[in-house]
């Protein structure tokens, strides 16, 4: 009886580590509100392979689903400019690094 209880267990849990290997990883890119310096067209892909899948350098702001950021500001767990904050420590960084850096300045990511 263990010895079938272990089988089934070790099936479960290949089987949802399967699934979650082969989930949704979210758009390729993603249009973020920008406000009056106009919108933001995210390259979510481009960052997912930069960062080699660490969610977490950018979604422990907010939960990895679509409208999650405005979300967050609605709930009062985010402020506005929160996540625009955390792109630009990130680009900084790399650039201190002579690393390839992402944007640094309003233009180069808002456009109207």
């Amino acid at each position: 009886m263990l010895k079938k209880t272990i089988i089934v267990g070790v099936a479960f849990m290949s089987l949802a580590f399967a699934g979650a290997a082969f989930a949704g990883n979210g758009a390729e890119t993603i249009v973020l509100k920008g406000g009056s310096l106009g919108d933001v067209t995210f390259p979510h892909k481009v960052h997912q392979e930069k960062l080699s899948q660490n969610c977490d350098a950018c979604h422990k702001l907010f939960a990895k689903e679509a409208g999650s950021i405005e979300k967050a500001i609605a709930a009062g767990t985010m402020k506005k400019k929160d996540a625009m904050t955390n792109c630009l420590d990130c680009h900084k960084a790399e650039k201190a690094k002579n690393a390839a850096a992402g944007p640094t300045t309003c233009k180069e990511c808002h456009k109207k």
